[in-house]
């Protein structure tokens, strides 16, 4: 099962003003400003983005659109490891898919999701550009080449 979005806590906001203060409230800042607010909050939900809107007097439309185009951004809680696998061609034909399902399994979630205990999201791509060492899955920064569903199980143990 997958968590769901939460409530955001009212200590956030004050978090929020200073980091629009420091990159400034400038429309051209937006991408920056969400960046920040990311990293501080963990993931963008509506009324963060609405918040946004209003303090760079932006419609609230430019924000989602922004947060819903670049792949970077996310609107739901994300897991302590971010687990990606590759879904290009090459990994696909070799098992990726495969190697996918036994990640979902494992975690407990869906890609776009994160598990019930916020240890895993999960993800796909579409290449990690390391097409001969098929099929490929990440944990953060650690890459797992020629991965099989029978090492699935083992490889995210090791993340707790």
């Amino acid at each position: 099962m997958a968590v769901q979005t939460e409530c955001i806590c009212a200590d956030v906001y004050p978090r929020i003003d200073a980091i629009i203060e420091r990159k400034g409230a400038q429309t051209d800042s937006l991408i920056e400003i969400l960046h920040a607010i990311q990293q501080e909050v963990g993931y963008l939900p509506q009324p963060v983005q609405e918040y946004v809107a209003e303090k760079l007097d932006v419609p609230a439309g430019v924000v989602e659109s922004v947060v819903t185009f670049y792949t970077f951004f996310t609107t739901v809680p994300r897991g302590r490891h971010l687990v990606k696998v590759c879904q290009g061609t090459a990994c696909y034909v070799r098992g990726g898919k495969r190697v996918l399902e036994t990640v979902e399994k494992h975690c407990g979630c869906g890609v776009g999701e994160t598990s019930e205990d916020r240890r895993y999201s999960v993800d796909i791509v579409r290449c990690l550009g390391a097409c001969g060492l098929a099929p490929v899955l990440t944990v953060g920064d650690d890459i797992y080449e020629r991965m099989k569903t029978t090492k699935v199980a083992d490889v995210l143990g090791k993340y707790e």
